[in-house]
């Protein structure tokens, strides 16, 4: 597949495993030099070496995303290794499901404010791009009511509203914005993994409106590691 994204740059928070990783593995793919940050040094570093090994040159660090400096420092640092910003995919998510003070908290600083304030942070290098991008990853959740309606839903959805507006808004700069919603996304060590063993019946149940055999077992994509 030829995406004519060759030498292009970018970033993707949340990128050192499942859906962020597999952008980021996808990107490198196709000829971007890609920006990757992730909670944990180790797997930073790890994904580093497997995105550089595709022929790119990629950048990391282990960065708190709901930390409006880090994330900033994060972003610049990036754009100055890279040269520049052409594509910002926003992915992290707290998955904080529930509706406590907590799980709202944490939803809306992870969640909504890192994206904000990535694209804050991202948008004087976009500008200077010729294809500038956003992706926001929102979730099926943000227009469907399920067992993660509370503050995931709500902020999901708050997140696909944010993307619309700003697609206006960016449209007379030439620069395109997008969110997109996956559905359940099943990889080792991600949350639908943890909920096959503790919570069988949830995820038997979600199974079966997915698939059409429930007794069938999860597919795993081959781009996500």
């Amino acid at each position: 597949m030829d995406l004519n994204l060759k030498g292009l740059k970018a970033l993707v928070t949340g990128s050192t495993k499942g859906i962020g990783r597999a952008i980021a593995g996808l990107l490198a793919s196709e000829g971007c030099n890609v920006a990757i940050c992730g909670r944990g040094a180790d797997s930073v570093d790890q994904s580093m070496r497997d995105l550089s090994a595709k022929g790119v040159k990629a950048y990391g660090q282990a960065v708190d995303v709901a930390d409006p400096a880090a994330l900033k420092a994060w972003v610049e640092g990036s754009a100055k290794a890279l040269g520049g910003i052409d594509i910002l995919v926003c992915n992290v998510s707290a998955l904080a499901v529930g509706d406590t003070p907590e799980s709202w908290e944490k939803s809306y600083r992870t969640d909504m404010m890192h994206t904000v304030n990535a694209v804050a942070a991202a948008l004087p290098h976009l500008e200077k791009s010729k294809a500038a991008s956003i992706a926001i990853v929102s979730s099926v959740s943000g227009f469907e009511v399920d067992f993660a309606a509370g503050s995931y839903g709500a902020t999901k959805a708050a997140l696909i509203h944010y993307a619309k507006g700003l697609s206006q808004q960016l449209a007379p700069k030439n620069i395109r914005v997008n969110a997109v919603s996956p559905g359940n996304t099943y990889f080792d060590g991600g949350i639908w993994q943890n909920i096959e063993k503790g919570m069988p019946d949830l995820f038997k149940s979600t199974l079966s409106v997915n698939r059409p055999a429930a007794s069938a077992p999860p597919r795993k994509s081959p781009m996500v590691s």
